[in-house]
């Protein structure tokens, strides 16, 4: 950057307002992309924000603390937005209660699945058991994921990359995957997505349909649960 604009930034990132700015222009700017582009699942907004947001603070040299004082505005609306899935989940809770066991069995498996095919897999390329322990809750929302990972002696910091990694992936990726198996149930849907990509994952089957949402808002919650009591058990008794 030349000597005016670099002092320019200086003085605007001094300001929380700024990062936060940024943070909801680079969404902006995913989603106008996501619907130029016909809503194409690959397009992710969420991704397409990330990626403008991290060459921002490579090229304005802008270390991730100084970004987050503007951003954790958002990251406070987390809270009351995963609180806000209990609407939709409302308007479903008698088709969740006829299906109580087939989503227990479907959680269950999937949380397992998650895990164990991921640790595998990081395994049989040799990875240390720091990175086995990061690795193996990146199905499940980031701040219980992190908090997981940290207990059981892992890099959070790892483990919320994974996580949204994981998160765009199943955004982008699962709803065409179900599409091939021939999946057409939309609580079905919903519940492979949530289990597998957590919130951002829940955001995208939103966008497909309520039922699917509510759905997956059920499967991040009770996954998140299940992984979080299961997965320290599990790693002690196996390790």
């Amino acid at each position: 950057m030349d000597k005016g604009f670099s002092e320019i930034w200086v003085y605007l990132s001094a300001s929380p307002l700024l990062a936060l700015t940024l943070t909801l222009a680079a969404y902006q700017l995913g989603n106008w992309v996501y619907q130029k582009g016909g809503k194409n699942p690959l397009l992710n907004p969420v991704l397409i924000a990330v990626v403008v947001l991290v060459a921002t603070l490579l090229v304005t040299g802008t270390d991730y603390a100084t970004y987050f004082e503007g951003a954790q505005f958002v990251h406070f609306l987390l809270g009351p937005a995963t609180v806000a899935l209990a609407l939709p989940l409302y308007r479903q809770i008698e088709r969740v209660r006829k299906s109580a066991l087939a989503i227990s069995v479907s959680l269950l498996a999937g949380s397992l699945t998650a895990t164990a095919t991921a640790v595998s897999i990081a395994w049989g390329f040799g990875s240390s058991q720091e990175i086995l322990i990061s690795l193996a809750p990146k199905s499940v929302t980031a701040p219980v994921a992190m908090g997981i990972a940290e207990q059981l002696g892992g890099l959070p910091s790892l483990t919320a990359v994974l996580v949204i990694l994981t998160g765009i992936i199943g955004a982008a990726l699962g709803p065409l995957l179900l599409n091939v198996m021939g999946v057409k149930d939309m609580a079905a849907r919903g519940l492979a997505i949530g289990t597998a990509s957590h919130g951002i994952g829940t955001a995208r089957a939103f966008q497909v349909s309520e039922v699917a949402g509510a759905f997956a808002g059920l499967a991040m919650g009770l996954n998140a649960l299940a992984t979080a009591i299961l997965l320290p058990l599990m790693w002690k008794w196996v390790f």
